[in-house]
């Protein structure tokens, strides 16, 4: 059982649900060490109080705002806990929205919402259902670590989960980052979807969303613990080969055709550019008879 993170309640208007908040996800990673590479001795980082030159214990440490080169205010836990403000006790509902309304890249950690016993099992699942009954997500704010946030509220697998959002002027224009005018074809448009169709699914199941990093990092630490020589990888390709486009999008189709068990040689024109490419020969047609016609009577034909 995941430990609680923080205790309090979501407020919905004048409805009150007890809740515990605790982690939706885990970090599998490898942790390393800073060592000593000479004696493979640990390197650690000590706390050590500037004015009197000695490493101090976490009981003595505290928070202070520094106000200019000489001054420190102490500012205590309990003070920040009593502060008047709603956020900081409760997670408290502002709105309603749709959740397509909401840019992923404000969306930050996620929570699972669990309620704190029988008595806040009634308000809780009437909040679940009048969520997946409306297709919307709730945003709130609350307060955590020091700050207030926002926050995304949503149900998974009939658990209420909180994701943590960053606020308007957290968030970088990106426009400076846009790439200059280039010219594209219809084909290499088509040819892209194709190969978005070839690669699309229902689900993410499957060993190609497994952690490649983390089991790489693992076979480097068996291969030393044996003695062996590690995995080497392959020489990346040159940086800054012209690429042809139209051929690297076909390429890719037939591997994803390969990949899924289909025929890699068929290759199919896009509707969208066969259609284009028979309405440009119609009018070239029609034109050649007209100028058999008019070759035959020695005058121009009339228009129907």
């Amino acid at each position: 059982m995941p430990r609680t993170i923080w205790s309090g309640a979501i407020s919905f208007g004048l409805v009150t649900v007890p809740i515990h908040v605790v982690s939706a996800t885990e970090d599998h990673s490898v942790r390393f060490h800073q060592v000593h590479l000479e004696d493979m001795g640990r390197v650690r980082v000590r706390k050590v109080c500037e004015i009197e030159g000695r490493e101090v214990s976490q009981s003595e440490i505290g928070k202070g705002y520094q106000l200019s080169k000489d001054t420190i205010v102490p500012v205590l836990d309990e003070e920040l806990r009593q502060m008047p403000l709603p956020t900081a006790r409760a997670i408290e509902i502002e709105a309603f929205v749709p959740a397509d309304s909401i840019d992923p890249v404000r969306l930050a950690e996620g929570y699972y919402l669990q309620p704190d016993g029988q008595v806040a099992a009634k308000p809780y699942k009437l909040l679940r259902m009048a969520l997946e009954r409306s297709s919307k997500v709730a945003v709130a704010k609350y307060a955590w670590s020091g700050r207030e946030r926002l926050g995304l509220l949503r149900v998974r697998d009939n658990v209420i989960v909180l994701h943590a959002m960053r606020w308007d002027d957290e968030i970088r224009n990106p426009s400076e980052l846009a790439p200059e005018a280039v010219e594209l074809t219809d084909e290499e448009i088509a040819e892209a979807e194709q190969l978005i169709d070839r690669l699309s699914r229902d689900d993410l199941e499957g060993p190609e969303f497994t952690d490649r990093y983390t089991e790489a990092v693992e076979q480097l630490i068996e291969a030393k613990r044996e003695h062996r020589e590690p995995p080497r990888a392959e020489e990346p390709k040159e940086a800054g080969q012209v690429v042809d486009l139209m051929a690297a999008l076909k390429e890719s189709v037939a591997k994803a055709r390969e990949s899924r068990g289909e025929d890699a040689a068929v290759h199919e024109i896009p509707k969208k550019t066969a259609a284009k490419k028979t309405a440009k020969k119609q009018p070239a047609k029609k034109a050649t008879a007209k100028k058999t016609a008019k070759k035959a009577t020695g005058r121009k034909p009339r228009s129907a």
